[in-house]
């Protein structure tokens, strides 16, 4: 196949996510990281950007590695040891990174937040978990025993769910914000949910929990991010009429 121009695939990324309307962490740098000069023939996506994953979309003859953590979050200077390999690999297999954070938290249809809710059986669903004058995540109503939800989350990321539970045992107004959103539980609670779904937290969010009479399940930050990247991926090869794959890196937090 004639591989798309790289710029056309990211000017589309860019219309469909607006990362502008976001405020982000510094270092996410959202939308085109590393650019190429082929253009896309076959796209790889994954939920973090680093020299594992980058051999691995190698592997799979990428073009393009769509990623929610991208390449920049700390400081990337000098690139020496492991850091040159991992560019060398880019540069030398014409392989570009394109990365949304937040951005593909939020987003209504593609988002990581909206697609994991809905795979809960949420619809209707509302903005939820405003914080620097953004929403991220989304909230519904529902009225599902605990330890059904407990075991359909489990099933739905395909691995063991950590449950603080510190509030009824049926969860009735359910929150989801992917990720590392349990250190802002108090946020979650203030917007009115007993139940609030995410990826980590720390150790005194059990005792808030009880303090504050809310459920939270801890689905793990990387298993609960790897569905914005996997439906823009496939958004893309929809559009674009390019194949795509997922490669899976866990972290195991």
């Amino acid at each position: 196949m004639t591989p798309i121009p790289l710029d056309t695939i990211v000017r589309f990324c860019d219309q469909q996510l607006s990362p502008e309307h976001f405020k982000d962490y510094d270092g996410a740098v959202n939308g085109l990281q590393v650019e190429n000069r082929r253009g896309v023939s076959r796209m790889v996506a994954t939920v973090d950007a680093s020299l594992a994953t980058v051999r691995k979309a190698i592997d799979a003859k990428a073009d393009l590695l769509i990623v929610h953590h991208g390449l920049f979050w700390a400081p990337t200077h000098p690139w020496t040891g492991r850091r040159y390999e991992l560019l060398r690999c880019l540069l030398d297999h014409d392989l570009a990174v394109y990365s949304q954070h937040l951005p593909l938290d939020a987003h209504p249809r593609l988002g990581n937040c909206a697609v994991l809710a809905r795979a809960l059986g949420g619809t209707k669903l509302r903005p939820f978990f405003h914080d620097k004058g953004q929403s991220i995540g989304w909230q519904f109503s529902a009225r599902i025993p605990r330890e059904l939800l407990h075991q359909r989350l489990a099933s739905i990321l395909g691995g063991s769910v950590t449950l603080l539970a510190g509030g009824g045992v049926e969860c009735r107004k359910i929150g989801v914000c992917t990720g590392g959103a349990g250190s802002q539980l108090k946020l979650a609670a203030a917007e009115g949910v007993d139940t609030f779904v995410t990826g980590e937290g720390p150790h005194w969010t059990h005792a808030l929990a009880e303090e504050l009479g809310i459920n939270i399940f801890y689905g793990g930050h990387y298993a609960t991010e790897t569905f914005g990247v996997k439906a823009l991926a496939a958004s893309l090869s929809r559009k674009f009429r390019v194949p795509w794959s997922f490669v899976d890196h866990p972290s195991g937090l």
